[in-house]
């Protein structure tokens, strides 16, 4: 048993392991966004960088995931839509809950940089996504942020704290602007063929 622990240590040291680690994740980005079909591309996500997707979920084409060489921390519920062009740093942790909605271009980080730090030291934390939740064409989320239950995040809004449940916030950085009826019925199913938005709309009623 230690030998093949002192093996496995071994080969982590080696430049060869992370060249494979990072091929995996370049191979999934660059393939993934020129295949139109959903249900090849969440073979793709699964598989390779291990993502956790629930069921009648779909992610758009051109999505970039990424993360650390042994893992990618992204967990994504049932019944979402992660539309085209968007940006998932599963480096600290992306948890996305049930019945939500990211649109396009949204940017979701779970790590960055202290600008303050001398050594301009990484810091950062997992990204909560409640159940629900709507988030605006591109959007920024930064590390550490809870978007709470049936919340609202405004197109081009910079989320830099948590945002309370049903609340709609927006600007950068964001601010409350509104509040959300929480009478949500609607599941969210939007899985268009091809690279468009169409798709049967019949198939979105609740």
């Amino acid at each position: 048993m230690q030998k093949i622990q002192n093996l496995k240590t071994r080969i982590k040291r080696h430049s060869i392991y992370y060249f494979l680690a990072a091929f995996r994740l370049y191979f999934v980005n660059s393939c993934s966004r020129h295949v139109p079909f959903w249900a090849i591309r969440k073979i793709m996500f699964t598989r390779l960088p291990g993502l956790k997707i629930g069921s009648d979920t779909s992610i758009g084409m051109r999505t970039f995931v990424t993360g650390y060489h042994n893992k990618c921390q992204i967990e994504i519920g049932k019944n979402c839509v992660i539309n085209r062009d968007v940006y998932l740093d599963g480096r600290s942790g992306i948890l996305i809950g049930d019945n939500v909605n990211i649109s396009f271009g949204v940017t979701i980080l779970s790590l960055q940089h202290d600008h303050q730090n001398p050594d301009f030291a990484v810091s950062g934390g997992q990204v909560v996504v409640g159940n629900d939740a709507w988030i605006g064409a591109r959007a920024i989320i930064l590390p550490g942020v809870t978007i709470g239950r049936g919340a609202v995040i405004a197109a081009g809004a910079v989320v830099t704290k948590s945002v309370p449940d049903f609340t709609v916030v927006g600007g950068v950085p964001a601010k409350k602007i509104g509040e959300r009826n929480a009478e949500i019925n609607y599941l969210t199913n939007f899985n268009p063929y091809f690279d468009t938005d169409i798709f049967d709309e019949s198939k979105t009623l609740s």
